[in-house]
């Protein structure tokens, strides 16, 4: 019988604070609490989904309880009580889905296993994740036992919304913000696990995948085993493209030179294919925003390092960007804005997408011709 498979994010999940991608100034903030002994007896995990906040969690919770802590306050990975954690099978650790355990009757049951001490080990923690999803009588019947719990008993909230949380429970916590991991970071930690998994993969593709991650590890893993169960280990960009239905940079340099050139057939047919592709016409215009920002950042050295693109593709959109002015590229930003601001109330999304194209076509001669050199005729532009 075949090894069972385990997905990336399972099997790679980290098992120390400095193996957690992106996060440091949590991770660094908890190993100074653990050093200086300030534990704090509630805390609360807020940011986007897939960076880690469940994780950290786990990893808090090992450490609390490790019998050999490292000397820079990591887990040992070896100790019983960390072996036990691992397996998911440690007493002093009791884990709670506030989305389905949401009722004032599961927290009751949850608050009459605090007053138990751990069996074996300093602390009890209790990890409540999506913990916004309790009703309001369950925050309520949660807040005496949150702000005054015994000694032993340590609560490691998680939320995706913070915003949903009542006062009264914040105020009880201590509070740390996940951030969106960045591209980089996300690219590295594929290249490492693709090194491991003995996966070759272009740099390209991965940067892509990153990008498609939004900020989110997980979301990352999950694309990365996608595009490796379609290509049998070989994860190329083109592979990335076709299997993710992803719309690329190439076809927003093609788009940009078309509309360089005035060329408004060649524009609209270049759009037509995309929408073959079955792509919105909403996000190709969105996305033609994103390619002329990514333009405009690209030609001065101080502000390309703010694009999220290195390599080829960056080489690309730092000679693109010479034969745009920035007049151009600013009153494109500012059609493409008046377009997505739009485009809810157009009844024919097609006709109002390929309209805006067309002012763009024609940006230079509307600029150049004569009967608009005055600001105010200018304006009309946006009027064509």
């Amino acid at each position: 019988m075949s090894e069972q498979y385990i997905v990336s994010a399972r099997k790679y999940r980290p098992m120390r604070f400095d193996e957690v991608v992106g996060q440091g100034h949590v991770t660094q903030t908890l190993k100074n609490a653990l050093k200086s002994g300030h534990i704090a007896h509630a805390f609360l995990f807020c940011g986007p989904r897939g960076v880690g906040k469940t994780t950290c969690a786990r990893i808090l919770a090992k450490t609390l309880n490790c019998e050999n802590r490292t000397a820079d306050f990591e887990p040992c990975n070896e100790c019983d009580s960390c072996k036990s954690m691992n397996r998911n099978a440690s007493f002093n650790i009791i884990e709670q889905d506030g989305a389905s355990n949401n009722k004032v009757e599961d927290i009751r049951d949850l608050v009459g296993h605090v007053h138990a001490a751990p069996p074996k080990g300093n602390y009890k923690v209790f990890i409540i994740d999506e913990v916004h999803m309790l009703s309001s009588s369950a925050f309520n019947a949660f807040l005496k036992t949150l702000e005054e719990p015994p000694a032993h008993a340590i609560f490691i909230l998680a939320t995706t919304e913070k915003h949903k949380i009542l006062p009264t429970i914040l105020s009880r916590c201590q509070i740390y913000d996940f951030k969106p991991i960045e591209v980089e970071n996300i690219k590295s930690h594929l290249a490492k696990i693709a090194e491991e998994e003995q996966i070759t993969a272009e740099p390209e593709a991965l940067h892509l995948l990153s990008e498609k991650a939004d900020g989110a590890l997980r979301d990352g893993l999950s694309l990365f085993d996608r595009i490796v169960s379609a290509t049998d280990g070989h994860v190329t960009y083109e592979a990335v493209i076709e299997n993710l239905n992803i719309l690329d940079h190439h076809s927003y340099f093609e788009l940009s030179d078309a509309l360089l050139q005035q060329d408004i057939p060649t524009t609209l047919q270049l759009f037509d294919s995309i929408l073959r592709k079955g792509f919105e016409a909403e996000l190709v215009i969105n996305g033609l925003g994103n390619h002329f920002r990514d333009l405009m950042i690209s030609k001065d050295p101080m502000t390309t390092k703010l694009m999220e693109l290195g390599g080829k593709i960056q080489e690309r959109y730092i000679e693109q960007s010479e034969l745009f002015s920035l007049s151009f590229l600013l009153t494109a930003l500012q059609l493409i804005n008046e377009c997505d601001s739009t485009f809810e109330r157009a009844r024919n999304k097609r006709l109002h997408a390929e309209m805006t194209l067309c002012k763009l076509a024609m940006i230079e001669s509307v600029r150049k011709a004569e009967p608009f050199q005055d600001a105010s005729a200018k304006k009309s532009l946006s009027e064509l």
